[in-house]
């Protein structure tokens, strides 16, 4: 009887194991096919092509907001089931890309042109920052707030990123806590503010 309780005991720690193991390393499912095609259509080389960069090439002026120019699975239907989205980020002098997080990828960003000053914050709340310049990569851990900011008041700046997911998903801060619902006593009690503090900033998003 002893013999089999810790055969079962053992049983249990493994399976244990596996599953968190199996959480670790859990990201985009893998599939069971070559590509995912919608709805079975047939398809050609053009399903496996997206033109929605081409308009970076002529390019005649630079935006005037922080722009973000997306290829997920959204945009690009023929990276489901391929783990991988990108993004073209285009910062305009003294712009910044506010606090957020990607909860379902890692972001390795490569600076193209200018400068960027980039930061993320870990699960102790250590903040780590760098001062990025053309050429430069920097990664960003997956589910973790960070940011990013054109500190150059002249010059902007360009960067691609590219993630583990083909559909990592954002999660804005600002937006997520002022500009929903949440109870404005709630932000004020949180923020240990009044409420008429939550709301000018509430306003100044909406």
């Amino acid at each position: 009887m002893a013999s089999r309780i810790s055969t079962m005991k053992l049983l249990s720690l493994v399976l244990s194991s596996f599953v968190i193991v199996q959480i670790a390393l859990a990201g985009d499912p893998d599939i069971l096919s070559d590509f995912l095609v919608p709805n079975q259509n047939k398809v050609d080389g053009s399903f496996f092509t997206y033109t929605g960069m081409r308009v970076l090439v002529n390019q005649s002026t630079f935006p005037a907001n922080f722009t973000i120019l997306k290829a997920s699975m959204v945009e690009f239907p023929a990276l489901n089931g391929q783990s991988v989205s990108y993004a073209v980020l285009q910062y305009p002098a003294s712009s910044l890309n506010p606090p957020h997080t990607h909860p379902r990828a890692a972001e390795l960003l490569f600076l193209v042109d200018g400068s960027l000053e980039v930061g993320f914050v870990d699960t102790t709340n250590k903040l780590f920052t760098q001062s990025l310049q053309a050429g430069d990569m920097f990664i960003f851990p997956k589910g973790l707030v960070h940011y990013q900011y054109n500190a150059n008041p002249n010059n902007p700046a360009i960067a691609i990123s590219s993630f583990g997911s083909a559909n990592a998903g954002t999660v804005s801060l600002p937006k997520t806590l002022f500009a929903t619902n949440i109870d404005d006593t709630i932000l004020a009690k949180s923020f240990k503010t009044d409420v008429s503090t939550i709301q000018a900033l509430k306003a100044g998003l909406a």
